[in-house]
């Protein structure tokens, strides 16, 4: 099923039996902080197939961009350079 509910975090926590039983029932439900979601109640079914798939290491790439300091782009091809020579 595809129905969430979302719930602030106080409301989340009054109305955790509710939840439980939302998610027993097939239904999930984001639990937010501020408005920002924190935390994801799904049925029991859906965490089990998620957990026995395979990870997909393609799923993990990107530029890795924000890992790299400034001016490092540079450092890598003097690098290469040297190499090359």
């Amino acid at each position: 099923m595809t129905t969430t509910t979302l719930y602030g975090l106080e409301q989340a926590r009054a109305q955790l039996p509710h939840i439980a039983s939302e998610a027993a029932a097939g239904y999930s439900s984001v639990i937010t902080r501020h408005g920002k979601p924190v935390a994801v109640v799904v049925p029991v079914e859906l965490w089990e197939s998620v957990q026995s798939r395979p990870i997909n290491v393609l799923a993990l790439r990107g530029t890795g961009r924000s890992l790299w300091p400034q001016g490092a782009a540079q450092a890598v091809a003097a690098l290469r350079d040297e190499w090359e020579s």
